[in-house]
């Protein structure tokens, strides 16, 4: 009885300490990527202007399998997709539907130049509306991610 007692008492004096700090519920709750983009508003105005310069770049159209692209996957639909996995990987709502990087991309037969020249048109949208380097540094580590998938010669 006396060990149940001290126990009782021992869980009594830690959960009071616990909860009368409550230093750890006070931890401020860190926005998500998404958030600190604003949210999906914020992401479409990126990739709409993002995509309109992917469109028209043209080294990007000297890749002739990059021009076909665009007949099988128009402006308005890679703007919805990108903008859904954008959304998604940043902590967002929306879940993308569509096909993996690598399936997508590989009849592109995207280089490392494009790859880069992609990269420069998004820093140009990035800038274009002000998203902070914090938050560029977070997008151009999640695209990094895919680059693997997407260049398929140097």
């Amino acid at each position: 009885m006396k060990i149940l007692k001290m126990a009782v008492v021992f869980a009594a004096v830690a959960f009071g300490t616990l909860v009368g700090s409550a230093a750890w519920a006070q931890q401020p709750v860190q926005p998500t990527l998404y958030e600190r983009l604003g949210g999906l508003k914020g992401i479409t105005v990126v990739v709409d202007d993002f995509i309109d310069r992917l469109v028209a770049n043209k080294t990007l159209n000297r890749n002739p399998a990059i021009k076909a692209g665009r007949k099988s996957s128009p402006a308005p639909y890679l703007k919805f997709q990108v903008s859904q996995l954008v959304c998604e990987l940043s902590g967002g709502p929306c879940k993308y539907t569509g096909k993996a990087m690598k399936e997508s991309h590989a009849h592109l037969n995207i280089s490392e130049k494009e790859w880069k020249v992609m990269a420069a048109e998004f820093k140009k949208s990035l800038d274009k509306f002000k998203v902070p380097a914090a938050e560029q540094t977070a997008l151009f580590e999640m695209v990094g991610k895919t680059k693997s998938d997407i260049v398929v010669r140097t």
